[in-house]
């Protein structure tokens, strides 16, 4: 049965206008960014077959591409990319958040604006928060991305965008697609190998955050930098 052959109070946008949204599902929220539906599944029922296949887990749903929406039966490329548009906004309206405390005082400060920039994603980035006097953050670059694992990392590189910034201190960080935030013998040598040539000009390796779905690891909380 088509959304709009169902009485008026039961329709999802017409819910929207006159409850909370937050008195909607996420089935009903998610229809209004689908559309239309097609003549077998209205857009509630695409709807809950996109979230099915997500196991109904938002964070999931923020981690499909375009292609992976498109697997869904009756999911398009406009439908597809509506999705992963609104995915994108919300992470970057976390990061606005976090910009309007642009100062990295503790490691907790640089997991806030950092997170929503890692979390979601389904390929291995390094990133870099590059600080100047009083932790203020100068820029983010995020110059190294790979594959599921890994990722290779230029030392050399970070340190140039460093001199370029004029930063005086870097906080590194980089996410884990698994979701396991312990660091592996990697992270490790990696992380000594920046903190080794960061005093070599005099630039201080703050910490290295390793991001999770809903957790995090800090090299200077732990003691390990």
């Amino acid at each position: 049965m088509r959304i709009r052959d169902w009485p008026r109070a039961d329709r999802p946008r017409n819910k929207l206008f006159t409850k909370k949204p937050s008195d909607l599902s996420n089935a009903e929220l998610l229809s209004m960014l689908i559309g239309p539906g097609n003549a077998k599944s209205n857009a509630l029922k695409l709807a809950e077959k996109v979230l099915s296949k997500c196991d109904n887990r938002l964070s999931d749903l923020s981690k499909c591409t375009v292609r992976e929406l498109m697997t869904v039966a009756g999911i398009g490329h406009a439908k597809a990319s509506s999705i992963v548009a609104f995915a994108e906004l919300s992470r970057r309206r976390q990061s606005e958040e976090a910009l309007e405390r642009p100062e990295i005082k503790e490691s907790r400060d640089a997991v806030q604006y950092l997170t929503p920039l890692f979390r979601d994603l389904n390929y291995v980035a390094f990133g870099f928060l590059f600080l100047g006097p009083g932790g203020k953050i100068i820029n983010f670059e995020v110059p190294f991305e790979g594959g599921i694992t890994f990722t290779v990392v230029d030392i050399r590189i970070v340190f140039q965008k460093a001199i370029l910034h004029k930063a005086v201190s870097i906080v590194v960080c980089h996410n884990q697609v698994s979701g396991r935030v312990r660091p592996s013998s990697f992270d490790k040598a990696l992380t000594d190998q920046l903190v080794a040539a960061g005093r070599y000009l005099d630039i201080n390796v703050l910490d290295h955050i390793i991001v999770g779905e809903n957790d995090y690891y800090s090299f200077a909380d732990h003691g390990n930098i």
